[in-house]
Parts: structure tokens; sequence; C-alpha cells
């Protein structure tokens, strides 16, 4: 808004200046019109470079002194036509200037493109490597681990605003969030530390949205970028915006060991099910496994037989059931169900 505050003055003085020097509706109306191209051309140009500015300005002078040599020979031109060809010649110079460094660089641009025609056509299209991190995905810890083997490429960004929120959980009062916090900034610590992982700190703001996760889509969507999360609703939200999400629980749960019915497996019983008589193991990748009439059984390792297997995005779970065999041998044994000890 300030800038256009500026651009609007511009327009403003311009006309005034016309006004007070000439009184002459006409050479007002010139030098609006004058004003408002040269607003436009700014906007067109959208200079992101010094070299192209420095450019810039030089060419808008040269094309002022070509105007006044031009001027000069034509003495008897009246004010309309000074301004005129003064604003022409001058916006040509602006331009050319503003064009230049493209064209100087033209070879290096036509062999950069040659390059990235031909790896399209390798690759089919061209892939963009941000890959954004949000807060839950860095106390997650496991991006370390996923980067060191080398499953993730491409630079991992880190917002300020993520790094603000991560700080915000570090400070809490509550002795389980600040550890999270304190964690998360440990993993970031070894991402930087390590050679192969590019990390870059993003001072980029989103200040007209408040929400962490609304700022982390929008940053997504303005660099072409990934997000990296294990969030459900940021990854629903990403989604229904067309942002390419990663998430490491989905990863974690395409790479857990795969269980058919009928399999039998081994499971440490540790508590309770919500059902009467269940209980409740798991395994060594964090897998749940209910067992139906396995509450007496609670404290033991048993062999169980797979029926069932439920995945959700939150994770697996598999049912089972105790192998007959087992309960058999028990019963001969004349043990006790709590009668085992581990």
């Amino acid at each position: 808004m300030q800038v256009w505050g500026v651009r609007l003055l511009f327009i403003i003085v311009s006309t005034a200046s016309c006004y007070v020097i000439y009184r002459d509706p006409l050479l007002v109306l010139i030098g609006l019109i004058a004003a408002l191209l040269l607003v436009g051309a700014e906007l067109c140009l959208h200079v992101s470079t010094t070299r192209s500015i420095i450019a810039s300005v030089i060419g808008f002078s040269v094309g002022l002194l070509i105007a006044v040599g031009v001027l000069r020979l034509l003495p008897g031109a009246d004010d309309k036509l000074k301004i005129v060809i003064t604003l022409g010649v001058g916006y040509v110079g602006l331009m050319s200037g503003y064009r230049f460094p493209t064209i100087a660089n033209l070879p290096q641009l036509l062999s950069a493109d040659t390059s990235t025609r031909s790896g399209e056509s390798r690759a089919g299209k061209t892939t963009n490597n941000l890959k954004i991190l949000d807060t839950s995905v860095i106390i997650d810890g496991r991006i370390l681990e996923i980067c060191q083997t080398k499953f993730i490429e491409g630079t991992l960004v880190i917002p300020r605003f993520v790094l603000n929120e991560l700080q915000h959980i570090a400070d809490s009062t509550e002795p389980l969030r600040r550890n999270k916090g304190r964690r998360g900034f440990d993993i970031l610590r070894a991402l930087q530390n390590n050679p192969a992982i590019v990390v870059e700190i993003s001072e980029e703001e989103v200040p007209h949205l408040p929400e962490v996760d609304a700022k982390l889509v929008h940053l997504a969507q303005k660099r072409d970028a990934t997000i990296i999360t294990n969030d459900l609703n940021l990854n629903k939200v990403a989604e229904l915006q067309s942002v390419k999400v990663l998430n490491i629980n989905e990863l974690s749960n395409a790479v857990r060991p795969v269980v058919i019915a009928g399999e039998v497996i081994q499971v440490l019983l540790l508590k309770e099910g919500k059902e009467p008589n269940q209980g409740v193991g798991y395994l060594d990748d964090g897998t749940m496994v209910i067992v139906e009439e396995g509450k007496p059984y609670i404290g033991q390792t048993l062999n169980v037989e797979v029926t069932q297997m439920l995945r959700t995005s939150a994770g697996q779970m598999i049912f089972t059931r105790i192998k007959e065999d087992e309960v058999d041998t028990d019963e001969q044994q004349g043990m006790h169900p709590y009668s085992r000890s581990w």
C-alpha cells in the first residue's frame, strides 16, 4: 500500500507541475498521460536485481541525452512535441537499459534453456526440490534420519515463523512442551551440521495470515514447494489447495512390515483393551496389536494369529486371537495365566 501511495503522489505532482508551468489544459493532460505511462512501465519492469536497476538508470540517462540532441536539431518544435520526444526517447532508453543484462547473457540463457529442455525430455517434467518443514515434523525428529538415508532430496526450508513457534514451545512452562521445543532445536542443529543436507532459513513473512498452517500453505504455493509434516489437519488443508505434501506418518505406515490374515506373530501384552477381555501389545515398530480374550495374559509374550489388519491415517492396528495350541499348553501345564513373568 505504501508503494501505491508513492506512485499516486508521483502522478498528482507530475500533473500539478504541468499545470503550474504551462497553464495549458492540453499540456496538463499530456503530463498526466506521461506519468501514467511511466508508472505502468515501472509495474511492467519488476526490477529485482541491482544490475538491472543500474542498467535501467543508465539507459534512461542515455535516452534523455539523445532526446536533448534531437531537440537541438528541431529548434522550432513546440512544447508539446518536446514533451513527447523527451518522454518517449527516455522511456525507450529505460526499457533498453533494463533489457540489456538479458541480451548480454543471451548465449548463456540459450545454453541453459537447451539444458533444461533436454532434462525435461529425459525426466518428462522438471521438479522443484524445495521442502518446507512444519513445526510438528521438526519436533518429531524422524526427518533427520530420513534425510540421512537420502530418501529426501533438495533444500529444506525453515520459515522464520516456524522458528518463532518452536521458540514459543521451548519457552513453555510445561516440562513436556519445553522438552519438545528443545528437541526440535537439536534436530535443526543436526540438520544444519550435516554437510549432505542443505538447509535454508527463510525470512519471508506472511503478515496477512495469522495461523502458522495457513502461512505454510501460502509460502508453499508462492515458492512452488512441498510441505513435509506429520500433522493430519495440515495435510488435508494443503491438499485441498493443491499443495504437495509429504506426510512422515504415511511414510512410516508404508514401510512397516506387512502381515496377512492367518500369519502368526509374537507379541508382549502390556495393557487392557477398550473392549471386554481384550489385551493390547505393540510390535517393535510401534504397531498396535489387539488380542481377543487376551486380558488374562497381560504381562506375557504370546504367539497370536492375525485375523484382521486395519490401516488408518493415524497408524496401523492388527487384530489377533490367541493360538489354540498356546492356550492348550498352559492348561496342560496347569499354569495360571498370571504365573508367567517377563
